[in-house]
């Protein structure tokens, strides 16, 4: 509507402009018509009445006229003005007297001092339009005989004829010229009317994808947020959810990225559907989405989740292969938890990545755990700087043999010496590293290592076997079962002393990368162990046909083995699974004789716990004093 009507300013500016440049038009018209009429006048009427007295010969008629020339001029112009084509006649000398006028008087007329008397008396006739009813001229009075000036011819000429086709005129284009603009108006007027629309339209839709996510239609991560700092202004409880898919990526490598995108259509809309109205669900990016329940404790946050979980895992089919995808959930209560969006997030975040190591799949924070990831940004960039500055260093635990009591092997466990924290335990980076790339250089410099340390003891006549931990992320990249052989190779040492342990949790969330890498190893030698097993959600399908050679038994079984007979009958499955499988049992946790005992009466292979050592630089290794009773 504003610019609607302010298009009509210019527009009707725009009228006026035609309508007063046709009155200048046809005033100029009759100011020529005006002079050409005198002219006429003046050499057909005037002058010849002039030169009957040969008056031509005198420069001026300051001394009038004579009879016969009043009495010429009077026949001469008596029809013009009968006719009505001349309203008033002055002959007027160059002092401005009155020497002739077609009604006899001598006095009136234009003043001597006006502009326009003056131009005619020097020559240059002038013609005025008065009251759009009169012509008023001026033009020199010329005698035919000597072709001189000798006075001013005033005459007054009638306009109306002339300004009334003028005015039929103006109407006529004012009707034309009105209908153009009109037209041209309402075609501006439509242009704004559909431009306002498009663009009212093309702002709703970028506000509505600033705020959504384009994949699934949900809220994106700013509108998650905005909506999130709404809800904890006006206070009260609920929980803030982070949900992250499992195995995504396997499925983008496996059946493409169009199956993946699908893959995340069906599980926004299936959450989307298990959810209350007045809770949000948003996609953060990737495989990872939140929610925001309030008014929801933790208790009904479970609940909740639990029926998504459900949905979510349902069966589905993505080009033909039926899939069932899980997902793990992290919870943050507010105001318990934290009292702004960024914080409680982060410790979703925590408590969704616990779940992801453990089995379940629905964790509430609770203070515990890994890092916060602002604190991980911290410790990623330190660790960067130790690996450049050599601050890492190697302890080693020992490994027993069963019942004899031997050590027969060793496993690495890295710590870090940090200039102002001391010596930081493996909990305090790892987890850091694990979610960064910085694991995969870790794992480097650890077998690097570890292989060189193993050539210190095999030099002084012990021939142990070297464990090293392995992430899933080590798994997941191209060469890496390369790399180890590669290093192997320049050590010299055999495939076979050197032991890869491999969480359960990573054999079954990659278990088709794990598999191949795993594969490659051992048919190079390598062994492969299963490291806290009992603890994942490993299938013992897949278990099957890999060439698994130790399965460690999680130190919380071992612990209670002496006093829990379900801890009892789980460790003896697990040992007589292992044996099953051709794989050696390692018990972990050891920490009594009664513990040892009962486990090398059971069949266990190897056995270590702080009963038999702890971590140490390996020279001290067989030197300690905790190595009671084993062989040395």
């Amino acid at each position: 509507m504003t610019y609607a009507a302010a298009s009509l300013v210019p527009v009707v500016a725009l009228g006026a402009l035609v309508l007063e440049g046709y009155r200048r038009d046809a005033a100029e018209q009759g100011r020529e018509q005006g002079l050409a009429q005198a002219a006429v006048i003046a050499e057909i009427a005037v002058a010849p009445a002039l030169n009957a007295d040969d008056v031509g010969a005198s420069t001026n008629i300051d001394d009038g006229l004579t009879l016969a020339q009043s009495a010429g001029l009077q026949d001469s112009t008596e029809q013009a003005i009968f006719r009505g084509s001349v309203l008033r006649l002055r002959l007027r000398s160059f002092t401005g007297r009155v020497v002739f006028s077609d009604d006899g008087t001598t006095s009136g007329g234009v003043s001597i001092t006006d502009s326009d008397f003056q131009a005619a008396a020097a020559g240059q006739p002038r013609a005025k339009v008065i009251d759009s009813e009169v012509i008023r001229v001026l033009r020199p009075l010329v005698a035919s005989a000597s072709g001189q000036s000798v006075g001013v011819l005033e005459l007054y000429l009638p306009y109306r004829a002339v300004a009334d086709r003028f005015h039929a005129q103006v109407s006529r284009t004012w009707w034309t010229i009105g209908v153009c603009l009109a037209a041209l108006y309402l075609v501006l007027a439509l242009l704004a009317w559909w431009t306002t629309r498009s663009l009212s339209r093309y702002a709703a839709r970028q506000e509505y994808q600033a705020l959504h996510d384009t994949l699934t239609g949900l809220p994106n991560r700013a509108a998650f947020r905005k909506q999130a700092d709404a809800v904890l202004d006006k206070g009260g409880t609920g929980a803030i959810v982070i949900v992250d898919l499992n195995r995504f990526k396997e499925v983008n490598d496996t059946l493409g990225h169009h199956a993946g995108d699908e893959l995340l259509r069906v599980v926004a809309d299936r959450m989307h559907a298990a959810i209350g109205p007045g809770d949000v669900l948003a996609r953060l990016g990737g495989d990872e989405f939140a929610m925001l329940l309030p008014g929801r404790d933790a208790t009904a946050a479970v609940a909740l989740l639990s029926t998504v979980r459900d949905r979510v895992s349902a069966e589905m089919v993505l080009d033909g292969v039926p899939l069932n995808i899980e997902a793990a959930f992290g919870v943050a209560i507010y105001p318990r938890h934290g009292s702004n969006v960024e914080e409680l997030k982060q410790h979703a975040d925590i408590a969704m990545y616990q779940g992801k190591r453990g089995a379940n799949d629905i964790v509430v924070y609770t203070g515990g755990g890994a890092g916060h990831p602002h604190q991980w940004l911290v410790v990623q960039a330190e660790l960067r700087h130790a690996l450049e500055r050599d601050e890492l260093v190697l302890y080693y635990q020992p490994k027993i043999a069963l019942p004899g009591g031997e050590v027969c092997g060793v496993e690495a466990l890295v710590r870090w010496q940090h200039p102002t924290r001391g010596l930081l335990p493996p909990g305090e980076f790892l987890p850091a590293a694990e979610h960064s790339g910085l694991i995969v250089p870790l794992t480097e410099w650890v077998l690097r290592r570890a292989l060189a340390d193993q050539l210190g003891w095999t030099a002084t006549g012990r021939d142990w076997t070297l464990s090293v931990n392995v992430s899933a992320r080590n798994l997941e990249v191209p060469g890496f079962p390369g790399l180890v052989l590669d290093l192997l190779a320049e050590t010299g040492i055999p495939p076979h002393r050197l032991i890869l342990e491999v969480t359960e949790t990573a054999l079954a969330a990659d278990a088709d990368e794990a598999a191949k890498a795993v594969a490659e190893l051992s048919r190079a030698g390598v062994g492969i162990s299963v490291d806290d097993f009992g603890t994942g959600y490993t299938s013992l399908s897949r278990l099957r046909g890999m060439p698994i050679t130790e399965i460690k038994i999680d130190r919380a079984f071992v612990t209670d083995v002496l006093h829990d007979p379900q801890s009892q009958a789980i460790v003896r499955s697990v040992i007589e699974l292992a044996h099953g499988l051709g794989s050696r049992a390692t018990a972990e946790g050891v920490e009594t004789a009664e513990v040892r005992t009962w486990l090398a009466e059971a069949g266990c292979d190897e056995a270590q716990g702080y009963h038999f050592g702890r971590p140490a630089p390996w020279p001290q290794i067989s030197t300690q004093p905790h190595l009671e009773g084993v062989s040395r």
